[in-house]
């Protein structure tokens, strides 16, 4: 698309950078949300694997939405995150600022469409049970995360509100850089997650590179405030080989988690995938064994015991609890939190995202 602006010709920035996200398989929805089919929604309808969150907090994968309100805007531009950055692409925009907010309502019905429209062809599969699919085309949870700061989109209370008055449960994922729409949400989310990859100040600047200043006060506010939701809180630790999984780290970090005392700790692999790849190198991903070594560690100084891990994600759970709240019904008598996996993580998560979205 081309706009004639000041007698010059000038490229739609908006439209290149949509282009480019539809290139990765993320589906648009108005100016500025996007939905993408996780590839464990596919896993599960092929082969009946679930995600962690299934694992650890029974959500269903395939009955999962994965959406963000924010494509592509962001505080912060973090080294491995694999959200398309101005850098990645040499387009300059303005990705700390929103010039429009669709309704909550559009965009809610847009991602549970684009879901639908997404597992609508498993329909037939062979091997795939008829059954699954139809109920996943009855989604019964929401990720709000995916790309971007959904902290970002002003009316994010409105949205949740809008998820939960259709039945659904939601996770909202930050990276805490607006405490202040944090403490005014309208409507708290089932479960709120804040992804935490920096134990100092330092590490901060080399690790999240913010285009905003203060940005390291704006995430100790937010450390600080978690204790005063009631719904559970986690902070996801994602953890960088070479960059935040030193003994001085784990000091560091456990300091954090005294702070914020969240409900559960979720200690992550970086997965080299996505833009981030242009950013890191395939090196700087941790296998699991390391990540669980980082567990023990940051186990033995904090109180919070090991919980439960998902070996093909590379996650492990820590938690005071002596087991998790279920929120989803992915759980049976055969498969919990307390199962033991006996997959590796080289044919888990990494190989399947490499793959991109799984789509056919």
């Amino acid at each position: 698309m081309i706009h004639l602006e000041n007698g010059q010709l000038r490229i739609d920035t908006m439209s290149r950078i949509f282009k480019e996200l539809e290139k990765e398989r993320y589906h648009i929805i108005g100016g500025h949300s996007a939905y993408k089919k996780c590839h464990w929604t596919h896993e599960y309808l092929v082969t009946g694997r679930s995600c962690y969150k299934g694992k650890f907090y029974g959500i269903e994968s395939h009955r999962c939405v994965q959406m963000t309100p924010v494509a592509a805007w962001c505080w912060f531009r973090c080294v491995h995150c694999w959200r398309l950055e101005p850098e990645d692409i040499g387009i300059d925009w303005d990705d700390t600022k929103m010039d429009s907010f669709d309704d909550p309502e559009y965009i809610v019905n847009g991602s549970i469409e684009e879901h639908k429209r997404a597992v609508s062809g498993y329909f037939g599969r062979e091997g795939v049970k008829p059954d699954r699919v139809k109920e996943a085309s009855q989604p019964k949870h929401v990720a709000i995360s995916l790309t971007g700061e959904p902290t970002l989109y002003e009316k994010l209370g409105e949205l949740i509100k809008e998820y939960h008055r259709r039945g659904m449960t939601t996770f909202l994922v930050t990276s805490g850089v607006r405490p202040d729409v944090l403490a005014s949400l309208e409507e708290e989310p089932t479960q709120l997650f804040m992804s935490l990859q920096a134990p100092n100040e330092t590490k901060h600047k080399i690790i999240n590179r913010a285009v905003v200043p203060n940005s390291w006060n704006l995430v100790m506010r937010t450390l600080k405030m978690l204790p005063s939701f009631s719904s559970p809180t986690v902070l996801r630790l994602t953890l960088i080989r070479g960059m935040n999984m030193s003994d001085k780290d784990i000091e560091e970090f456990a300091k954090l988690i005294k702070i914020s005392k969240p409900t559960y700790i979720e200690a992550k692999a970086y997965m080299h995938v996505g833009p981030s790849t242009y950013r890191l190198s395939r090196d700087a991903m941790p296998r699991h064994s390391e990540v669980r070594e980082f567990s023990k560690k940051l186990e033995k100084i904090t109180g919070y015991h090991i919980l439960s891990e998902h070996v093909p994600s590379r996650i492990v759970m820590l938690s005071e609890l002596d087991k998790p709240i279920q929120i989803g019904n992915a759980w049976n008598n055969k498969w919990d939190w307390s199962t033991r996996d006996m997959e590796d993580d080289i044919n888990g998560e990494y190989k399947e995202a490499e793959k991109g979205c799984t789509e056919e």
